[in-house]
């Protein structure tokens, strides 16, 4: 089948776990025969090969005539264009930035109309738009080609932030309603869905992420002290419960001097989150690294001892089970997607730092325990595949195609 896909950044332009999963799933579907041509708003490595062709929206030429565009659907997406001024549209390209900066909103309506553009002239079977950002290109894409859509929500605006931003809302709950399947990565997230957006179940499936399977060798990555080495690594938002990671790391730290607590990532809280170790003391035992990407994740990973995810409100979570990769105990809170295909991983409840600090002091302190959930974490992992999370995507696009 050939898949038009459509996501906001691809590797190397990474910013968060939305890439990761947007390249194995690709990776997947390749595999399985899926012919694939992705689309995001910036890249500077462009790809077409006999199965995957990678398009820079930034490099496509908007003058051509649009014969195939409804405009009463254009105008009703993308505010301030009447069908006059979009086929006199007065520059080549539109110069995207890729980033979630303050001309986002701008930047997903002009990603619609490069959509737009493309699906009068490519060649497929079936649309796949990842996440809110190219929800309304790939309504834009299914007016022009009259394709089916596939959505994947892998979060939502719920789990982005306190304050619902209405124009995100009402793009979202637009494309789950145009589109003609909801994929979620998780039950959590479904019922999100179901109960916020007001989405028929029937419509709905979950389709859970997977994690790269390959040989790693941990010993090959040096670390600079013997010091014990939790760590965190992800936005450093309230969605995310880095405040607990803090509380919990304080409580460690009571019973064993011996540990060092990284927190890697960047995000708003930051300066807050520097701020409260430093008002608790905790500075000599605390490290911000900053975002990490690539080998400095592996690395980070691969002299960890635990892993911390104590998110709030997480839609998966891929970043544990790249931890479980590198055969890191992993402690996740019970509020996240990947609690779902993990029984065997220790869980806490967000809030609850008194449960969270044990758990992190237990595995510290009593090997058995975390060669027990290692070895428990080899096990899920076998089943966490890209390829099977493939095989399910494909088992939705034929409901549909």
């Amino acid at each position: 089948m050939k898949v038009l896909m459509l996501g906001w950044e691809y590797p190397p332009e990474i910013s968060g776990g939305l890439a990761t999963a947007c390249q194995g799933l690709a990776q997947g579907l390749i595999k399985s025969g899926h012919k694939i041509t992705f689309i995001i708003p910036k890249t500077n490595i462009e790809l077409n090969t006999e199965q995957f062709r990678l398009i820079n929206a930034s490099n496509v030429i908007l003058t051509n005539h649009f014969d195939n565009i409804n405009f009463s659907q254009l105008n009703n997406i993308i505010p301030n264009i009447d069908s006059k001024q979009f086929l006199n549209i007065k520059v080549d390209k539109y110069k995207f930035s890729g980033a979630y900066g303050p001309n986002l909103l701008e930047e997903v309506y002009w990603f619609a109309v490069v959509v737009a553009k493309l699906a009068s002239e490519l060649e497929f079977d079936i649309i796949h738009a990842h996440d809110w950002l190219t929800y309304l290109a790939g309504i834009m894409a299914k007016e022009v080609s009259k394709k089916p859509l596939v959505v994947h929500v892998h979060a939502t605006e719920f789990d982005r932030s306190a304050n619902i931003n209405k124009q995100i809302y009402a793009i979202e709950r637009l494309g789950m309603f145009t589109a003609d399947k909801v994929m979620t990565v998780s039950n959590l997230t479904q019922n999100t869905v179901i109960n916020k957006y007001g989405i028929p179940s029937k419509k709905i499936i979950t389709t859970y992420n997977g994690v790269e399977h390959k040989d790693l060798v941990p010993a090959s990555y040096s670390r600079s002290f013997k010091d014990k080495i939790v760590t965190f690594l992800g936005r450093i938002t309230y969605q995310k419960g880095p405040q607990y990671f803090i509380e919990a790391a304080e409580k460690v730290l009571k019973k064993d001097k011996n540990v060092r607590f990284v927190m890697a990532g960047t995000g708003d809280l930051m300066p807050e989150m520097i701020k409260k170790v430093a008002d608790k003391r905790l500075s000599s035992h605390f490290h911000f690294t900053g975002f990490l990407k690539g080998e400095d994740v592996n690395h980070m990973l691969a002299i960890s001892d635990v892993f911390v995810m104590p998110s709030v409100s997480e839609p998966f979570g891929i970043t544990p089970l790249e931890a479980m990769r590198w055969n890191v105990p992993v402690i996740i809170s019970r509020q996240s997607g990947v609690a779902e295909v993990l029984p065997y991983a220790l869980k806490v409840d967000y809030w609850d730092t008194d449960s969270l600090a044990d758990a992190i002091h237990g595995l510290l302190s009593y090997k058995a325990l975390a060669n027990t959930i290692k070895n428990h974490n080899k096990e899920a992992l076998e089943n966490l595949t890209w390829e099977n999370a493939a095989s399910n995507v494909s088992s939705v696009y034929s409901t549909v195609a």
